[in-house]
């Protein structure tokens, strides 16, 4: 039995639903973020860095760093499905577009979700806010380009977790209206939550991602700065 330890306004929801892709069973340990509980002493034993989703695995292990978790979990549960293995000729491409999306999506939208961190102040934050918006489009259209060409999977007719990464992170940015022009993108988008097992969760993670855009609109983003 897994726990996977996080927070309403974190990436514990992306491993969440590749664990539920995996159909793997486990349990939820919520930590408010917003409070600091990933901060506090009890916490600190679980994950020294003071930061979440953790997993905590049967073996007793404790994995961080969200694409680590579900490289682990989709190897684990599901080689050769959600995640190429071995010589498999799909394994070079489905390593690029995870380094991709790992490596320059994810980063552009921690500066749209969580600009006080790079900042000195909400005016600064709202321009870091700005321009990673941009970024985060700049790399949804190269990723589009290769879906519309590849496509509509990045392994082409294949499904695998950089699909799903994909998604949500998608999903996470809209607004829907911010990636309809991007027809690959929206299409993968749509492929992906219509699957059985993940669907009901796009209204869970909708629901989080308009609270959160409440609390931006608040000030009181900012106390989620250390998520």
């Amino acid at each position: 039995m897994y726990t996977l330890y996080g927070g309403k306004y974190t990436r514990s929801g992306l491993v969440e639903q590749v664990l539920t892709e995996c159909e793997v069973e486990f349990e939820q340990c919520e930590i408010d973020t917003a409070k600091g509980e990933q901060r506090s002493a009890e916490f600190l034993k679980i994950n020294p860095a003071g930061w979440v989703p953790a997993l905590a695995t049967a073996e007793g292990a404790v994995l961080y760093e969200t694409p680590a978790i579900n490289l682990y979990l989709a190897e684990k549960h599901l080689p050769g499905e959600l995640v190429p293995i071995g010589d498999d000729p799909d394994r070079g491409p489905f390593l690029s577009a995870l380094f991709y999306i790992t490596g320059m999506l994810e980063p552009a939208l921690k500066r749209y979700w969580f600009p006080d961190r790079y900042a000195d102040g909400r005016k600064d934050a709202e321009t870091i806010k700005r321009v990673a918006f941009r970024d985060v489009v700049d790399y949804l259209v190269v990723i589009d380009q290769r879906l519309l060409d590849k496509g509509p999977f990045h392994l082409g007719e294949r499904y695998s977790l950089v699909d799903l990464m994909l998604a949500y992170w998608s999903e996470s940015f809209i607004a829907p209206d911010n990636i309809d022009h991007l027809e690959g993108v929206a299409r993968c988008h749509e492929l992906v939550y219509h699957r059985p097992k993940i669907r009901g969760l796009k209204y869970t993670q909708r629901d989080r991602i308009k609270e959160y855009h409440e609390l931006w609109a608040s000030g009181a983003g900012f106390k989620l700065s250390e998520a």
